[in-house]
Order: structure tokens, then sequence, then C-alpha cells
């Protein structure tokens, strides 16, 4: 969109959505023609706060309206990531080198069946799939692995209070090492305060 919201540094501000059902299951959409798997997430625009964009941006992709959800929390600052040099468009101004996200954590009210890909310009998603907490971790595209953790690590005790499931055995040890290197330094960032 010509009137996507790229700061300074060249992050584009962007909201991410975790979606979970009654069984503490959590959606992923599946992508248009492709074998990818991923949150529904979506830029936002100049004049919108994060909330405003969440909102949008779960009808857009998924179909769901304020009323089919509950929220159930929101990170307290701004998750980022930066896109490979392959991913980067060179042409684009200003030049977009990766995403800062605020990330909402949502509780499905509505049936799954009020799920539809119809409601934006252009569908996103053609299938969706409920998975364990974790699993998203391992679907995405890699370098949104890092993000992914770090949401999760930070929202998952609002639909788990008496601590979040064990990570899955299977995960590399090179994957452990870099999350708990990021949840460190997010604890570090908690206590110097957000960022802009």
């Amino acid at each position: 969109m010509s009137n996507d919201w790229i700061d300074a540094e060249g992050f584009r501000a962007n909201v991410g959505i975790i979606l979970a059902n009654a069984d503490n299951k959590l959606m992923l959409g599946g992508r248009v023609g492709a074998k990818g798997w991923q949150f529904p997430q979506g830029g936002m625009l100049q004049d919108e706060d994060p909330e405003q964009a969440m909102f949008r941006e779960l009808h857009e992709e998924v179909g769901l309206r304020p009323e089919d959800v509950g929220v159930l929390g929101v990170t307290s600052d701004w998750l980022r990531y930066r896109l490979p040099d392959k991913f980067i468009r060179r042409h684009s101004k200003p030049l977009c080198i990766g995403q800062k996200q605020r990330w909402f954590i949502l509780r499905l009210l509505s049936d799954d069946d009020c799920v539809r890909f119809d409601c934006g310009d252009k569908p996103e998603f053609d299938r969706i799939r409920w998975v364990p907490f974790w699993r998203p971790v391992n679907e995405v595209i890699y370098f949104k692995r890092r993000v992914y953790a770090s949401a999760l690590h930070e929202l998952g005790p609002c639909v788990y209070p008496d601590g979040l499931p064990a990570q899955p055995r299977w995960w590399p040890r090179r994957w452990r090492a870099v999350f708990e290197k990021d949840l460190a330094q997010a604890r570090k960032d908690a206590h110097e305060g957000p960022k802009s």
C-alpha cells in the first residue's frame, strides 16, 4: 500500500495476530498458491493505531469481526525482524528493510466456520489449520521464527496462565540458543523502556 508506515530506520509498522481456540490450539493460515503457513499479519496505515490495524487485518485476511474474538493481550513493545537481502525491494522508496510488529493474542469466540478468505482485495490465505502452541515457529518462513518465538513467549501466559507448554524436544539446539538470547535481551529492554 502506498500509505504504509515505514520508519526512519526502514522498518514497516505491522501487526501480528495469534488466534487461539477453546482448546488453546493456534490458527495458522495457508498462503494462497504456496506451501507456506503463518499467522495473520499486515501493515499498519499511517493513521491507524495498532488495535485498529489488527481488527482491519483480522477481517481482511480471515473474515473475522471484533465480535468474533476477545482480545487477551498485546506485546509491550515492537518486535522486529530484518528481511534477507533477496527479499528487499531496492527500487522502493522509502526502502523497507524489515518489519516492526505489535502482536496481539485473541480468543476465538465464534465457530471457526466463520473464517473466510474473500473479505480483502486480494486473499492472503486459502485454508487454515489449528496447531499446538509452539508449532507455528516451525511452520513459518525461517526469517520470522525468532519473532514468532518471542511473541509466543510474551503472550502465551494469556492462554496458559499456569505455565507455557514445553518447547518441543526436536527443536534444533541452535534455535533454542538464539531464542534464549532474544528472551534475555527482551528482559533487559523491558527495564530500559519502550522504543519508538
